[in-house]
């Protein structure tokens, strides 16, 4: 289905799905991008399995996994049109929406780790990003991680000059974008969806992603190598529409954020583990090397990023960007 025909099934799926069918349960379409064994397509499963038992089948959740319904360029005005009812997106996502500050997620080496992230989306700069989704039509239910960045490309990626020249696959994000200007790479934005053919075929010679997206979309076996970089990081907002959450009775919109609550809980234990297991069978496949960096080399990594922080202050907000920082602890100058 393209986006074209939303707007006229839109009403109809608000209706579908609505509370006040008493008799019904309440159907909620629950669409991701990725693959079913990932941290959020477990997660995913979590949520629907949690959500019917505390609603005691009052409501019922029908997961989407790997762009079923709608490309990830599609998905979120699918959500705002009232097609689909809660999506987890990309943090990335928001920027292009027209919410620019979520694209501080996107800034390099901004989060030196797990502990530093939390003290974000657990905070209140977490629960101030999610507040300003609201006059998009949307309202934010919980972060969920996926992990730290690897690099990859058909050649070693060691200092900030190997990427001269190569065209590098993002998500649409001007960060990204200024990102792999800053390292000399040229930045090509492409759907999760299309990136395995694009490496395949040589549309785009590398990629940013996680282990466990490496894995599980085989992008292992389109390139020679990885680089463990952690030079950024990759994490999901669960969202809702905000009229088809702010509808639902009181006491099943209770129960939902119960079950969002310890879903939320459950992705994140499980994302490291996920991660870690998908880098051993990476390794063991014999497909492609990856390299560690050196302290020297990391160093030179974050040199040549430096400039980026300065160049997305107009863009992202100079404010939440030194606000982000000092919740995050990060230190990249």
């Amino acid at each position: 289905m393209r986006l074209s025909l939303l707007a006229a099934l839109a009403a109809g799926a608000l209706l579908a799905s609505a509370p006040a069918q008493a008799q019904q349960p309440i159907v909620i379409k629950f669409s991701h991008v990725v693959a079913p064994d990932t941290p959020k397509g477990k997660g995913a499963e979590k949520f629907k399995e949690l959500a019917e038992k505390y609603t005691n089948g009052k409501v019922k959740i029908e997961v989407y996994p790997n762009s079923q319904l709608y490309k990830d360029k599609e998905e979120v005005e699918a959500l705002q049109l009232g097609a689909v009812q809660m999506l987890a997106p990309s943090l990335a996502k928001f920027g292009p929406l027209g919410v620019k500050e979520f694209e501080v997620f996107d800034l390099p080496y901004i989060l030196p780790d797990k502990a530093a992230l939390r003290r974000v989306t657990e905070g209140e700069v977490g629960k101030s990003l999610f507040k300003k989704l609201e006059s998009k039509g949307i309202v934010g239910l919980g972060y969920w991680d996926n992990g730290f960045k690897i690099m990859s490309a058909n050649k070693p990626l060691r200092m900030p000059e190997d990427f001269r020249g190569l065209k590098m696959r993002i998500q649409s994000s001007k960060v990204l974008e200024a990102q792999m200007r800053a390292l000399g790479a040229i930045p090509q934005v492409l759907a999760f969806s299309e990136v395995y053919q694009a490496l395949q075929t040589g549309v785009v010679d590398g990629s940013e992603n996680t282990a466990s997206n490496m894995y599980t979309q085989k992008h292992y076996e389109v390139q020679k190598y990885g680089t463990l970089s952690d030079h950024g990081y990759i994490g999901y907002a669960v969202i809702a529409n905000k009229k088809f959450w702010d509808g639902l009775p009181a006491d099943v919109r209770g129960q939902l954020e119960k079950a969002m609550h310890e879903a939320t809980d459950y992705t994140n234990q499980i994302s490291q583990k996920e991660n870690d297991e998908a880098l051993d069978e990476m390794k063991k496949s014999g497909r492609i090397t990856f390299i560690e960096l050196t302290p020297e080399q990391k160093a030179a990594w974050k040199q040549a990023l430096e400039p980026v922080y300065k160049e997305m202050e107009p863009r992202v907000g100079k404010a939440i960007i030194e606000e982000f920082r000092r919740e995050a602890g990060a230190v990249t100058h």
